[in-house]
């Protein structure tokens, strides 16, 4: 902080009393940006003696960007997304405030490693001097190049092995200024690229910020929360070290630069260029680091996809359950069974049925009465309790409480997802099922053992 404001008031002191001044550089922008900063860096100090809440902090920066807000510094269009499209004060102020809150909080976030978060910020800041420099505006490169100066100055005794840190004071401000800045620059070229070349040149922080926000949002932690999930956690947990995780993300921001500067020279497809690269290397880069919250979304967009299999498989089991409902005999649940399993991804089913009277004993004398019902589809050689095979034993208890015995389903392991909703087998059918079996055996009728189908097979006892 101190040698940035060093460096800007010799600059701005040689410029003045030099006879042979380069430029005559107007302060406004200066007096705008620099009060903000300053509350800004001891919010910071704050931070590091005090722990600040999250409401004291986002509070705070929306005063400093409330600030650049009144200074002239403004979001009044996004021509990005809606063109020309010119928004209000009010919208603009929401805009410049959430912009600077976001810019500020995502230097911060990924100040995890020594060195990071001043090392990716110095990519940032070389940016901004450039566009800066090539739109002639004096007075912004001049503090750019002091910022970046001061940045490197700093990364000097900051990186690996750390003997100084930048705290909460260092991160904060330097966010807050790159915002600043880029605000700035996006008063003087209103088009595509103003919007575009900050977005991403701050490729990384952002980055950063998005994914820790979506994963926390999508397990359902609170947004505020600490995690060792960050890029740098996944990278060291891969068996990279401290040192290689740096250079390797010293690497991406140096990406991030070079693509921002390409849209200094927009073409009709320039842009378009410039997002399909990053977002190709965005989403190999998240594949490769492993985030379990991205996996999951990964398998219901899968299960989207097949949904409509999702409907057959849950279909012909709710028209098994409504059927049995109507079966007569033991030779009408098997047959309703067989067809409902093999509509559905299960490679088969065994039947237990089990009667017992009021004091325990079968209910059924008759031999085989009470004999397992296997079932499984054809060309399948798989049975419950086979080491590639998986099952789900279900104990059928009818509405009144009886208990009928036990439905096994079973399927092979290396088979894709199940697209059946399991529920409609714990629930619906096993209950129906049950008032099934208990309502034959009410019935006093017989229950034979009748293989129509060569897929029904026969477990006796020995």
């Amino acid at each position: 902080m101190f040698s940035f404001l060093i460096a800007t008031g010799v600059a701005l002191l040689s410029n003045k009393f030099l006879i042979h001044s380069p430029a005559n550089l107007s302060l406004a922008p200066l007096a705008t940006i620099l009060p903000p900063a300053i509350l800004i860096f001891l919010l910071g100090i704050y931070d590091d003696r005090r722990n600040a809440s999250p409401l004291l902090k986002f509070s705070v920066q929306a005063v400093a960007g409330a600030m650049l807000f009144a200074g002239g510094l403004r979001i009044l269009a996004l021509p990005v997304l809606f063109g020309t499209h010119r928004f209000s004060g009010v919208t603009g102020l929401a805009l410049t405030i959430l912009w600077v809150i976001a810019i500020t909080n995502a230097f911060n976030l990924i100040d995890g490693l020594d060195g990071l978060a001043a090392g990716s910020a110095l990519f940032s800041t070389l940016v901004v001097f450039v566009v800066a420099l090539l739109g002639n505006m004096s007075l912004i490169s001049l503090v750019a190049l002091a910022l970046a100066g001061a940045i490197v100055g700093f990364l000097r005794y900051n990186f690996n092995p750390a003997t100084i840190f930048l705290g909460d004071c260092g991160s904060l401000f330097i966010g807050f200024m790159l915002s600043a800045l880029s605000l700035f620059g996006s008063q003087k070229t209103p088009t595509i690229v103003a919007v575009a070349i900050p977005m991403v040149s701050f490729g990384l922080p952002i980055l950063e910020t998005s994914l820790s926000v979506l994963r926390r949002l999508i397990s359902g932690r609170p947004v505020f929360t600490a995690d060792r999930e960050h890029i740098h956690h996944k990278l060291l947990q891969l068996g990279m070290s401290h040192r290689e995780v740096v250079i390797v993300l010293y690497g991406v921001s140096a990406i991030f630069a070079l693509l921002s500067l390409f849209l200094l020279w927009p073409t009709g497809s320039t842009l378009g260029l410039v997002l399909a690269v990053l977002g190709t290397g965005i989403w190999i880069g998240v594949q490769h680091l492993g985030y379990l919250e991205f996996g999951e979304l990964r398998r219901v967009a899968q299960r989207t996809v097949t949904q409509r299999q999702v409907f057959v498989n849950n279909l012909a089991i709710r028209r098994a359950a409504e059927e049995l409902k109507m079966a007569s005999d033991f030779d009408d649940i098997c047959r309703i069974l067989g067809a409902a399993f093999e509509e559905n991804d299960f490679d088969g089913f065994e039947l237990r049925p089990e009667f017992h009277s009021g004091s325990g004993e079968l209910a059924v004398a008759q031999p085989g009465a009470c004999s397992p019902m296997r079932w499984r589809k054809p060309g399948i050689h798989a049975a419950p309790g086979f080491r590639n095979t998986w099952s789900l034993h279900l104990d059928l208890l009818s509405a009144s409480n009886h208990y009928c015995g036990t439905l096994i389903v079973f399927r092979r392991y290396a088979q894709p997802d199940l697209q059946t909703d399991v529920n409609l087998l714990t629930s619906i059918l096993a209950t129906n099922l049950a008032d099934a079996l208990n309502r034959i055996i009410n019935s006093a009728q017989n229950i034979p053992i009748v293989i129509e189908d060569s897929a029904f097979l026969e477990a006796r006892a020995g």
